[in-house]
């Protein structure tokens, strides 16, 4: 069986405040000569199929027209949905497309039933694990304890219980959106952490013949079974490097995988420069982004005179700007800066405290309140978007 496994579509994104409606349209167009050219037997969606769970309506048309794509190649599409869908908004419907052949898996109660494909050699169950919020599903599940380890547990318990009832020889995918640890995230990423971590083990997908990941945006194997995507287009400058990209998936008569990487189309490039103002308008080197979108980060001692009016006379996409000064290693600022950077919310807050007691950092209990906050203050920040 071949599959096309994408995701992170992220519909109704912009760029810098640049609309990418355009490139995400000719991102479906890609997707649906992709299935024709390849002759591709089933589509994988792995979540975040819109950017926020009230999505604006340009993005719920173009969502509409791609449903619509899909479904006149006849070509069978398993979506589920991801931490920044709304789980039911996005599954509005579902009995009803699913008559078209476009299977939305947005209900956690669902796990344990797949959609059934099938080829000249057998079946093939698809199950689709949208994205599992531990306190929201941990008590339907089952789950034995809380984080997303113990959820994702829970919900390959149904399916492996399943897939014990199908016949000898019964292949098997599952899609699921979460943080695998060995996956490289980007800024791109809403933080999903809960009580301080973030990630699971791969092998919570044992057993299964191919899993179909979404949430990191860059495309990446995680073991030759479980993998991603990664996202169609480039959603911050942290993804200048990546190569965007879908997994054109061939799953033979006894569940073996390859995979080969197929581009995306690609609206503009990405580049980051740095360095002082004057050295970034005259280096040749830089000739190559002039039509790039431009990130500058300048490290001139002082801001300089209208430095993004300056750097468009070079660089004309250029659309973010960043100043960090040069400075020496003992400066006070510099330190500050170099202490924050790459450090997640519940370390900072751990260095907050043991700034603040002359160096003794929490204790256990201390610590386990100071996550219980954050779990907190995040879990709000997603009920308000869903209430929206």
């Amino acid at each position: 069986m071949r599959i096309l496994h994408t995701s992170d579509w992220h519909l109704g994104r912009s760029f810098h405040r640049i609309s990418l409606l355009r490139a995400q349209r000719d991102f479906v167009e890609h997707l649906v000569a992709t299935v024709r050219e390849h002759e591709v037997d089933a589509v994988l969606v792995a979540g975040d199929v819109y950017d926020r769970a009230v999505p604006p309506l340009a993005a719920v048309e173009l969502f509409d027209e791609a449903l619509h794509r899909l479904a006149d190649l006849g070509v069978p599409t398993v979506m589920i949905s991801g931490n920044h869908d709304s789980a039911r908004r996005l599954g509005v419907g579902a009995g009803l497309i699913e008559r078209a052949g476009i299977h939305l898996r947005t209900d956690p109660a669902g796990c344990g039933t797949p959609v059934l494909l099938a080829d000249a050699h057998g079946d093939v169950a698809c199950y689709g694990l949208p994205y599992l919020e531990p306190a929201l599903v941990r008590e339907e599940l089952g789950a034995r304890r809380g984080g997303h380890t113990a959820v994702l547990e829970a919900a390959m318990e149904r399916v492996r219980a399943d897939l014990a009832t199908r016949p000898a020889g019964t292949r098997s995918v599952v899609l699921a959106h979460a943080f695998v640890a060995g996956g490289a995230p980007s800024d791109s990423e809403r933080d999903i952490t809960v009580g301080g971590v973030a990630s699971v083990p791969a092998e919570v997908f044992a057993g299964v013949d191919y899993t179909a990941l979404g949430h990191l945006h860059g495309c990446q194997t995680i073991t030759e079974r479980v993998r991603y995507s990664g996202s169609p287009l480039a959603y911050s400058f942290s993804e200048a490097d990546h190569r965007k990209t879908m997994w054109l998936i061939d799953l033979d008569a006894r569940g073996g995988v390859t995979g080969e990487r197929l581009d995306c189309p690609v609206p503009r490039r990405l580049a980051r420069i740095r360095g002082r103002l004057d050295d970034l308008l005259r280096d040749p080197a830089l000739d190559r982004h002039e039509d790039a979108w431009v990130e500058a980060t300048l490290t001139d001692p002082h801001r300089p005179d209208e430095p993004m009016a300056r750097l468009a006379t070079r660089f004309p996409h250029v659309v973010s700007l960043a100043l960090e000064p040069d400075r020496a290693p003992e400066d006070p600022l510099a330190s500050y800066a170099q202490r924050l950077r790459n450090r997640s919310d519940q370390q900072i807050a751990e260095d907050f405290v043991a700034h603040v007691r002359a160096g003794r950092g929490p204790d256990h209990e201390e610590r386990a309140v100071l996550t219980a906050a954050l779990d907190a203050v995040r879990l709000d920040d997603t009920a308000r978007e869903v209430a929206r």
